[in-house]
């Protein structure tokens, strides 16, 4: 017998039996599947099962069964990567995909120790268990960016593929609105700033005559971390903004730092702890409030604004470049980019409730009365809005659609490729799946042979 047959009757004996420790009597682990060489635990599917529910993902399918086939497909697009010379992955990609992913667990769960009691292992240990699984997928990732990165449409291909659809296949796209606005976000009075700088550089006294910073923060920030006592967690000097991260990353343990801003608003940060490059921080924000005459004031600009617009004294266009302090649309005519699919089509619910209120009502043409709104940092803006086109509910069709029907098409032609590959390399490599999962739907057939 040659030593590929042995290993691979040896593989069939494992996968039909539990691994045992003999001295516990109990079952710790199970070979679910042997892709190649490669073996698939049943401790793998648990831990993945562990981790979504942690992120807060959900599935409309068996996810267990989902966790399986994409290990599966892994394995195989990981195995071809590890022999291609241009596929790398840096340390430094996989701390941020590690970073990202703890941050996600922590969201979910509300905190580190949550955490560190939802997996039953110090965060240090998750991380490092996290380790391969993160690089193993950022190897999967660019090889499948690299078996499709040749795949294109043609609008003849479009054409055909959008004919030959019957009437339920093709989408149904709601109501999507295109628009301008004018934005502006009011400069915080020098008196505000100065009411904020003092209230923080007193807590910063406190806590230094030995005071709790958590307490403060519990009590005063107005962070989404205040519940948490202000912790951010670890980070990156990356991931935060700049100015927050320039006085964070100066700090020692213990030490409070001096009243920061940031786009955010006003922090005092106190450094926890320090491993490499990532640190631990709580901190106190306070946001600048806007006086009721700067609103009023505003208003009454914007509403000057909109005037003349209509009689026709200045367009839209120059008022938004002359007025508008938002800099991703003043440039652009006031006209909004959807950041989501980087066209000016945006359904209601892509909206700012405050925009999507006004907008809704809105015919084409028509320039808004003066509103506030809250940016993604929890600021006041106060617009104008100009309703350029509307777009009724209707079935997907060439006319109006053809991007969007494009890039369907080619996310199918995508998949159609990916299937392919995956089919030749399920034909000439040994896979074994345990009949505890016979009865999968994989997407991907051929699995079970």
């Amino acid at each position: 017998m040659t030593y590929k047959r042995f290993f691979i009757t040896l593989f069939i004996i494992l996968i039909s039996f539990p691994i045992f420790i003999k001295a516990q009597d109990k079952i710790i682990d199970q070979i679910i599947a042997i892709i190649g060489s490669n073996v698939i635990l049943k401790s793998d599917i648990e831990a993945i099962y562990l981790q979504n529910q942690a992120q807060g993902i959900t599935s409309d399918g068996d996810m267990k069964c989902e966790i399986l086939e994409n290990l599966m497909i892994e394995k195989l697009m990981v195995a071809e990567a590890e022999l291609d010379t241009l596929i790398t992955v840096t340390d430094n990609q996989i701390n941020q995909q590690l970073d990202m992913r703890i941050q996600y667990f922590v969201q979910h769960l509300g905190s580190e120790k949550a955490v560190e009691d939802y997996f039953k292992k110090p965060i240090v240990q998750l991380k490092s268990e996290l380790t391969d699984v993160i690089k193993n997928e950022i190897l999967s990732s660019q090889m499948r960016n690299k078996i499709v990165e040749n795949v294109t449409v043609t609008p003849s291909e479009v054409r055909h593929y959008y004919n030959n659809l019957d009437d339920d296949e093709k989408m149904t796209i709601n109501t999507q609105y295109e628009y301008a606005q004018i934005s502006i976000t009011p400069r915080v009075s020098e008196e505000e700033e100065n009411r904020i700088k003092e209230q923080l550089r007193d807590i910063k006294k406190r806590v230094e005559d030995g005071e709790n910073f958590t307490m403060f923060a519990v009590l005063y920030s107005e962070g989404p971390s205040a519940k948490l006592g202000g912790d951010l967690g670890y980070f990156g000097k990356a991931s935060m903004d700049p100015a927050f991260s320039a006085a964070a990353f100066s700090l020692r343990p213990g030490q409070v730092s001096n009243v920061v801003k940031s786009e955010f608003g006003y922090h005092i940060i106190q450094m926890v702890d320090r491993k490499g490059e990532k640190i631990r921080c709580r901190h106190i924000l306070i946001k600048p409030k806007i006086e009721i005459e700067t609103k009023e004031k505003q208003l009454n600009l914007l509403d000057s604004i909109a005037n003349a617009i209509r009689k026709g004294d200045i367009t839209f266009e120059e008022a938004a470049f002359r007025y508008s302090t938002d800099k991703n649309s003043r440039s652009n005519g006031g006209r909004v980019i959807n950041p989501m699919t980087m066209s000016s089509k945006f359904e209601a619910e892509m909206l700012p409730p405050a925009v999507s209120k006004v907008l809704t009502k809105m015919e084409i043409n028509e320039i808004s009365k003066p509103f506030v709104s809250t940016d993604e940092q929890s600021r006041e803006n106060f617009m104008i809005v100009k309703l350029l086109n509307k777009t009724e509910k209707h079935t997907a069709n060439l006319s109006e659609d053809y991007q969007l029907i494009s890039d369907l098409y080619l996310e199918k032609k995508k998949d159609d490729t990916i299937q392919e590959w995956i089919s030749k390399l399920q034909s000439k490599t040994y896979i074994r799946i345990d009949d505890t999962y016979a009865n999968c739907d994989f997407k991907f057939k051929n699995w079970i042979k």
